[in-house]
């Protein structure tokens, strides 16, 4: 964000992908995201996707910090329930041990409940794509929807590449299965156009915004994509899908609440800079009145709007 911000108040704006800070964004995320893929080898997705609500909280003071952005008592009170709700989810998360093999991956990915769950998320997927490529819709909403979409595929491909390292590790080898290098493939594709449709989302509205409404969305893809195609909630006791979905519930409102009431960012300046003009003492920049047929310069920011003859 902080690299759009500067890219933005440049005279000759250059592309995004040549910042060097825009860079060491993302060598930052991907390293989160080692971290991140690392966990999925050891619990399930539903218990490592709600802890992502750690960046909702920590962005909300960072961007104050760092953008400027404006931090207000909702953003305080959400960032709270935010974390009851992540302490109710970790708590009430069925963590049963499940070991992923290569084997049960295929089994997992010709099951009826994973086809069906994978037919309306492709079609789901080409609705909101239709809406972005031919009627240039860049809402917050369907960005994030599509990061989300992708998202459940991560994961589940993410779960799958890591247990199967990990079972190998323990000296039970499953990189000799081609299913392991297809959700190698299947993760990285998946990560990639995540960080294109994230990078957008980023570039036009605020990070207070992007984060949470990305948490809630990436956060429900992944619960729903372990529970269907992992099955982790099958032997839950009633009680414990009860205070899981209570902790969701608590989560995304803790989120909703830092959003809310959040206006977009204008990024361009609303001036005409024309440099050092020989004679002109008042100032170097001028606007045009959006009342009157005519230009004036401005002696400060209480004269905008008021054109000087």
């Amino acid at each position: 964000k902080c690299a759009h911000l500067r890219l933005a108040y440049q005279t000759d704006p250059k592309p995004y992908y040549t910042s060097k800070l825009w860079w060491c964004g993302i060598i930052l995320l991907g390293l989160g995201e080692v971290g991140n893929f690392t966990a999925y080898g050891f619990a399930p997705a539903a218990l490592v996707a709600p802890l992502g609500c750690v960046s909702v909280i920590g962005s909300a003071f960072i961007s104050g910090l760092f953008l400027k952005e404006t931090m207000r008592a909702a953003d305080i009170l959400g960032g709270t329930l935010a974390v009851i709700g992540t302490y109710l989810l970790v708590t009430f998360t069925p963590n049963v041990p499940q070991e992923i093999t290569a084997k049960k991956v295929q089994n997992y990915l010709v099951s009826w409940p994973f086809v069906i769950y994978a037919i309306i998320e492709i079609i789901t997927f080409c609705i909101l794509l239709y809406f972005y490529k031919r009627k240039a819709v860049k809402h917050i909403v369907v960005l994030l929807m599509l990061v989300a979409l992708l998202a459940s595929l991560t994961v589940i491909a993410a779960k799958a590449v890591a247990g199967m390292i990990t079972h190998s590790v323990k000296g039970k080898m499953q990189l000799a299965y081609p299913v392991f290098y297809i959700m190698c493939i299947l993760m990285a594709a998946t990560c990639a156009f995540q960080v294109k449709f994230l990078n957008q989302a980023m570039e036009l509205y605020e990070t207070t915004a992007v984060v949470p409404i990305n948490f809630v969305f990436s956060t429900t893809s992944a619960i729903v994509s372990g529970v269907i195609f992992y099955q982790e909630f099958q032997s839950a006791a009633l009680l414990s899908v009860f205070m899981f979905l209570f902790g969701c519930l608590l989560s995304f409102l803790g989120v909703f609440l830092i959003t809310r009431n959040r206006i977009k960012e204008h990024l361009q300046i609303p001036y005409i800079d024309c440099g050092n003009i020989p004679g002109q003492k008042l100032t170097g920049k001028i606007q045009p009145d959006s009342h009157h047929l005519c230009y004036g310069t401005l002696n400060n920011e209480d004269d905008i709007g008021k054109p000087q003859n």
